[in-house]
């Protein structure tokens, strides 16, 4: 009796062994030809504006590379909440993807009272893919026309000067405050619906400065209806190589918005390593740069593990601010 029942246990051991195998041999040849069909790029936002001109020639592009087609879907709801929540419990196999940005990786986490994701712990970073640069601008009758004399007239005016956003919480709103704790002044806070009507109350007086995304910004100052003083990022742009870094005077300031592509938690490694070098690769593409440059959108194209640190640097940047100002989003 005791025979049969080691020869049995010995037979299922075997079994449950040639399955593993079985199995993971399967896994391997499916990482292996990855991708044997469509891909879903989700943008957690709706249709329109930069996102979706980046969304789409990065789905085109990493499409003809990898040679199967790349889906772009808009899932908008809770500030991009909505759209990454469903990334995140998608199935680990490369086949459902995130257009995340700095709001559902850097600010949101922070911001919001009941997160339905852990933006570190539900995804994998695959590749930043973008910057777009805010730009620094202030009525024409504001009497300032550089940084320093701005910081110098507002510790001056402290609390009397008005600043714009789309918005309280929005990445505008936080790149302002950011700029007020990092010059130590003051300004009282208008939140608008939307950069839009916030824009035209810049020009018409209402409100003397705001940030806002270049490409909205910038033709407003080149037709002398604001006047730009700086951009966000940490270097000059070729669109308006004339405006310094606000870095220049408040060293280590950055508030501009970003996007990058990412995989549910525990997809293989060959699957996220084989779309970084694709991204990496597109970013780099003649045809990406002009699109998108017409959009002032700053190709990136970096490493999962660049990209992480920089996700890091940004949760923690955010989250000063958003402790700041005790916001809260439900």
């Amino acid at each position: 009796m005791r025979a049969l029942i080691s020869s049995a246990l010995i037979l299922m051991a075997s079994f449950a062994a040639s399955h593993a195998a079985a199995q993971e041999n399967a896994t391997a040849a499916a990482v292996a030809k990855y991708p044997s069909g469509p891909v879903t790029l989700v943008v957690p936002f709706a249709s329109g504006g930069p996102t979706d001109v980046l969304a789409r020639i990065v789905a085109q592009k990493l499409g003809e590379r990898l040679g199967k087609p790349f889906v772009v879907v808009n899932k908008p709801g809770a500030g991009g909440n909505t759209g990454s929540a469903g990334v995140a419990t998608a199935p680990p196999d490369g086949y459902t993807l995130l257009l995340g940005t700095v709001a559902t990786h850097g600010i949101n986490p922070s911001l919001y009272k009941n997160m339905p994701y852990d933006h570190r712990k539900d995804f994998v970073a695959i590749s930043q893919v973008s910057l777009v640069p805010n730009v620094l601008v202030v009525n024409n009758d504001l009497p300032v026309k550089s940084v320093p004399e701005l910081i110098d007239y507002l510790k001056k005016n402290q609390g009397k000067v008005f600043y714009a956003t789309p918005g309280a919480g929005t990445s505008i709103h936080l790149a302002s405050e950011l700029f007020k704790m990092m010059s130590a002044t003051d300004m009282t806070h208008v939140p608008y619906k939307g950069s839009g009507p916030a824009m035209v109350d810049v020009i018409g007086g209402q409100v003397q400065l705001m940030f806002d995304n270049s490409v909205t910004a910038l033709p407003q100052a080149h037709a002398g209806r604001v006047r730009a003083l700086a951009v966000s990022t940490p270097m000059r742009l070729k669109s308006a190589p004339e405006l310094p870094p606000i870095a220049d005077y408040l060293p280590g300031f950055a508030a501009s918005a970003w996007h990058g592509v990412f995989a549910p938690a525990d997809t293989p490694a060959p699957i996220v390593d084989k779309l970084s070098t694709a991204l990496r690769a597109v970013m780099k593409d003649p045809v990406v740069i002009e699109v998108l440059a017409k959009s002032d959108i700053v190709p990136v194209g970096n490493t999962p593990a660049e990209f992480s640190a920089f996700i890091d640097a940004e949760t923690e940047r955010w989250a000063v601010v958003v402790k700041k100002l005790n916001l809260k989003a439900d």
